[in-house]
């Protein structure tokens, strides 16, 4: 079933209800179904990374949704690609560990010159090439991206040489590129804080060891997250994207598309929880009765189903806004922050619901809620996607 949402500009986009791509989503359950909670555990056990799960993906394309066909992807919209990593989330995985390939590679393939999409787009679309690396959080700027202290300096015609730090880059250790943020141009010598900012394609492979030191950062969620050190790691001028200084605006334009795919993550999850304190409430017996039948345990339930279904629908708006091209920088803001709180109410009363059991490991309830809590502080927090709404929409005054 199809509805009709008119937009500004005379754009009307059309939103389908119901489970949209059911093929894609039903391929992806088969090879979830490879992977049960067990197998989770022990990654968690080991910190180890799901290569397996990221092998079978990658082999069926579903980690190539968003490349074009021209570069051997499947040119999917971004709505098939949320499909994907909704489903997997409601399987009991976790796309977390390699949802950043489709959102990062829309940087190259949006402002890279077509030199660098020959070279690079039909590897990772194939799974010859893993992009799985963002290097753009620091230890002393955080969200203050603008600040941010690495340096990459231009020497002579054909490389940059680059200092400084990154943090929080999970899966660098589990990635041959890296998409890396730096200052090519000092604070004080721009005329707006925003330029001055270039975004670079570094080949993990040849640069550990070389300039480029990964250390593990040990963290409470299994999302294999690192410091990365760069200590006069030479860059091949070529692997610059687009024009020196416009990195940040590059960046930024790749967020909407970030946020619509982790808000359709936090639907999957939150529908997890549910599946799974439903399936409990029905089959736990206390005092003669399923507790299912206690109005107290029905009712967060029953109202966390209504907020991941609210949630639900700003994603597909958001998605459906982003396919047409359609500004859509609130609705993406909107999903990310509706799924994100939606999933923890989810989360919350699937503990009560399990009540002791939620502790056990065997049940998985624990590590998923700890997973989920991180969607409220990342890729962006709650107070950020406020503060967005409240300047960029309503037009209330800049607190900062």
């Amino acid at each position: 079933m199809n509805i009709e949402s008119p937009v500004k500009d005379g754009v009307a986009v059309s939103l389908e209800l119901g489970e949209d791509y059911a093929d894609l989503r039903e391929a992806v359950r088969r090879i979830c179904a490879k992977y049960p909670g067990a197998y989770w555990r022990d990654l968690e056990e080991r910190s180890a990374y799901p290569t397996e799960l990221v092998t079978d993906l990658t082999a069926g394309g579903y980690l190539a949704a968003l490349i074009p066909q021209a570069y051997g992807g499947a040119g999917l919209p971004i709505r098939a690609a949320a499909a994907i990593l909704e489903e997997i989330n409601v399987a009991g995985c976790t796309a977390t560990q390699c949802h950043a390939q489709m959102y990062i590679m829309g940087t190259l393939l949006r402002h890279g010159n077509e030199e660098q999409k020959q070279r690079y787009l039909p590897g990772i679309a194939s799974g010859e090439l893993r992009l799985q690396a963002f290097g753009v959080t620091e230890p002393t700027t955080g969200s203050d991206t603008t600040k941010l202290k690495t340096r990459a300096v231009r020497k002579g015609n054909n490389k940059y040489v680059v200092n400084g730090q990154k943090v929080w880059t999970s899966r660098a250790l589990h990635s041959d590129l890296m998409l890396l943020l730096a200052r090519t141009t000092p604070i004080e010598e721009v005329k707006k804080r925003s330029e001055g900012l270039s975004v670079f394609l570094v080949d993990i492979r040849e640069s550990r060891g070389r300039g480029m030191d990964i250390r593990p950062l040990k963290a409470m969620v299994n999302h294999n997250t690192t410091e990365v050190f760069f200590d006069n790691l030479e860059v091949p001028a070529e692997n610059l994207i687009g024009e020196e200084g416009q990195g940040l605006r590059y960046i930024m334009d790749g967020m909407n598309a970030e946020r619509i795919l982790v808000a359709s993550e936090a639907v999957g999850d939150g529908r997890w929880f549910l599946n799974k304190a439903v399936d409990y409430a029905n089959s736990r017996v206390v005092f003669g009765r399923s507790i299912g039948k206690n109005q107290g345990v029905q009712f967060p339930l029953a109202r966390a189903y209504a907020e991941l279904e609210a949630a639900d629908m700003m994603c597909r708006r958001a998605a459906a806004l982003f396919d047409v091209n359609v500004p859509c920088g609130a609705d993406a803001n909107m999903a990310k922050l509706l799924a994100s709180e939606a999933c923890w109410k989810a989360a919350e009363a699937a503990m009560q619901t399990h009540g002791g059991f939620s502790y056990a490991k065997e049940y998985d309830i624990e590590r998923k809620w700890r997973e989920v809590r991180l969607y409220q502080i990342a890729p962006i927090s709650t107070n950020l996607v406020l503060a967005y709404l409240g300047q960029h929409v309503l037009g209330m005054e800049r607190s900062y």
